[in-house]
């Protein structure tokens, strides 16, 4: 079974909700595509807007979490939607190896990718989930 970028990010907002259910927030998810977040969550009784992310790209054991969206799920048309922080309230990061995160967006101030793994939003580190799938082949009676 071939394991996409789409099903890897449909993995990767389950991954959100569950967390966030965990935590004992309520979670909504878009009747139709929404191009700024990806699900909303009550927190205390704040709503608040989570826009979801993932990779599998490492290097010099940190991960490289692209930002930006290029194209969506068409080839590129060369128009790069640019991440605006103002958009959505929080990011969730879940890579390869299963490390996430859930930053606050006040906290970027990257408009392309970020790099997760070093100091800098480590205090934003969560507890690990689930290793995301090969993209190349998924191995289910693995």
């Amino acid at each position: 079974m071939f394991v996409n970028t789409r099903w890897q990010g449909d993995i990767g907002e389950l991954s959100a909700a569950a967390w966030l259910a965990s935590k004992g927030a309520r979670v909504a998810l878009p009747v139709c595509h929404s191009p700024d977040w990806d699900l909303v969550a009550e927190i205390m009784g704040e709503l608040v807007r989570v826009q979801v992310k993932t990779s599998t790209v490492v290097s010099h054991g940190r991960w490289r979490v692209a930002l930006c969206t290029k194209g969506g799920n068409q080839s590129w048309n060369r128009v790069t939607k640019w991440f605006d922080s103002g958009r959505c309230d929080y990011l969730f990061a879940h890579v390869g190896d299963g490390r996430r995160w859930f930053i606050p967006t006040v906290f970027l101030n990257a408009r392309n990718a970020v790099v997760l793994g070093g100091r800098r939003y480590a205090q934003f580190e969560i507890e690990p989930g689930m290793p995301l799938p090969d993209q190349t082949r998924l191995d289910l009676a693995a």
